[in-house]
């Protein structure tokens, strides 16, 4: 399949949305570029599940999104399936029928058609998400038995993954995968994701992971936390939880 790449202007143009929405997209428009990526197949995938009204599970439908998009798309060099104006253009331009199919609002609500259609491609980023997941388990090699186990470990966990993916230095197979063992084998989702309340002075919604990860980054280079074997990596994710957890009676009665 051959992808027209939309000019890195488009989001610019008035007339896209309506274009769009009245199915008069044409890979000819001055939306489109000379430019071209191509890709085997490209099979339909969920591309967004932050719709609460959305039937079925959401981790269902993140799941169905990494497994897509490990099995078709993450064989493709890297400058295609981590290009947000590859994906946009796709989507704008081969997916109308499936994504009015999933998400009718985009005909309703220009707001949500770009949320859902031409959002950013970054960490908010659902695709990019799901994407960066897929292309983790394929790197660890993790065995097809196991696959499972480790989505429903990232979406357990998906305000941590969300921290982890926005840190450059993070982003590695090896180590989102040894993190994800250490809160597995050591039963530390539930506090991960648990409200710090007892520190009005980091915010209003800060979390333990989020602090964790935080900590980690703060003391990268001279802890390099993403090349530690796992043990070493557990004494750094200890450590740093405990520097939150020690004025928080309630949190040390959860991990204890």
């Amino acid at each position: 399949m051959q992808v027209k790449l939309l000019n890195s202007n488009y989001l610019k143009s008035q007339s896209l949305y309506e274009d769009f929405v009245n199915d008069r997209i044409d890979e000819n428009a001055e939306y489109f570029s000379d430019q071209e990526k191509f890709i085997e197949e490209a099979p339909d995938f969920p591309v967004y599940m932050g719709n609460k009204e959305k039937k079925g599970s959401k981790e269902g439908l993140f799941r169905e999104a990494v497994i897509t998009l490990k099995k078709y798309y993450i064989q493709t060099d890297r400058e295609i399936h981590l290009n947000g104006l590859f994906w946009h253009s796709l989507l704008v331009s081969k997916k109308r029928d499936y994504l009015i199919k999933q998400y009718p609002i985009i005909l309703e609500d220009q707001k949500e058609f770009y949320n859902i259609v031409l959002k950013k491609f970054d960490w908010e980023n659902y695709i990019y998400k799901c994407v960066l997941a897929a292309e983790y388990i394929e790197n660890a090699e993790i065995k097809d038995q196991e696959i499972d186990k480790y989505i429903h470990l990232i979406y357990s966990n998906l305000d941590m993954y969300n921290y982890i993916i926005k840190y450059s230095i993070f982003r590695n197979a090896d180590f989102v995968v040894k993190l994800l063992k250490i809160i597995d084998e050591e039963n530390l989702s539930k506090i991960m994701k648990e409200k710090i309340k007892h520190r009005p002075d980091l915010g209003k919604d800060e979390r333990y992971g989020r602090r964790v990860i935080f900590e980690l980054n703060k003391n990268y280079p001279v802890i390099m936390s993403p090349f530690l074997d796992k043990e070493e990596l557990k004494q750094e994710v200890f450590a740093a939880l405990h520097m939150y957890l020690e004025t928080d009676k309630s949190g040390e009665e959860q991990l204890a």
